[in-house]
């Protein structure tokens, strides 16, 4: 299995956080420290881009969740972005898709948490 690869770009308004690899109970640990590092105090927008994540186990599932969970607490908003088929259907599969947006490219998803706060879970 190929490592991790996490990335972001903080731009005016929202942040983007590149994941690349697949995300399971292996590596969620990482994941779940780079985003303390990556996040910030205030409320955010977060895009995840997840055009490089072929599987998803609910490792992975659960700290999107979690992040989501806590930037719609403080009054942000979660995209998901790019999402593959396997990862696609996971999120459909238990109804993840009914709380945090998923848009099929990055600027579309960017362009949606610039514009909405989006729903809550």
């Amino acid at each position: 299995m190929p490592p991790l690869t996490l990335g972001h770009q903080h731009l005016r308004g929202v942040t983007v956080v590149a994941v690349d690899g697949e995300m399971d109970a292996t590596n969620r640990a990482d994941f779940e420290n780079y985003l303390r590092g990556v996040r910030r105090d205030s409320p955010e927008r977060l895009v995840f881009d997840l055009s490089g994540v072929p599987f998803m186990d609910s490792s992975g599932l659960h700290v999107l969740l979690s992040c989501a969970t806590d930037c719609i607490k403080r009054g942000g908003a979660v995209r998901l972005a790019g999402v593959q088929p396997l990862p696609a259907r996971l999120f459909e599969i238990t109804g993840v898709v009914a709380h945090i947006p998923v848009h099929t490219s990055v600027d579309d998803a960017i362009a949606a948490a610039l514009t909405s706060a989006g729903p809550s879970l």
